[in-house]
């Protein structure tokens, strides 16, 4: 199973703020509301993790990922570490 990511917001361009400024380029989602993607390697979305919880004070967005089909983890300030932690241990190549 690939590992998800799943960003939601309530704003309109909340979700295109975050991820152009991520990419470093414009992602032109503006008006969605919410982003999904999937990774082959778990271990490419801890420097996602680490962006949105430095950021998470400047955007009105919730961070979610799936590791297993149909369990999602919601990611925040508080659990962040341990769950980058986690996924070193559990996808340690």
């Amino acid at each position: 199973m690939l590992a998800k990511v799943l960003l939601q917001s309530k704003k309109k361009g909340e979700i295109n703020k975050f991820l152009s400024e991520y990419y470093n380029t414009n992602m032109e989602i503006a008006e969605k509301l919410k982003w999904e993607k999937k990774y082959e390697n778990p271990i490419e979305i801890i420097n996602l993790i680490e962006v949105f919880v430095d950021n998470y004070e400047n955007f009105d967005i919730k961070m979610w990922i799936s590791l297993d089909k149909d369990i999602f983890i919601k990611i925040s300030e508080h659990n962040a570490n341990d769950i980058i932690k986690y996924l070193f241990e559990r996808y340690p190549y």
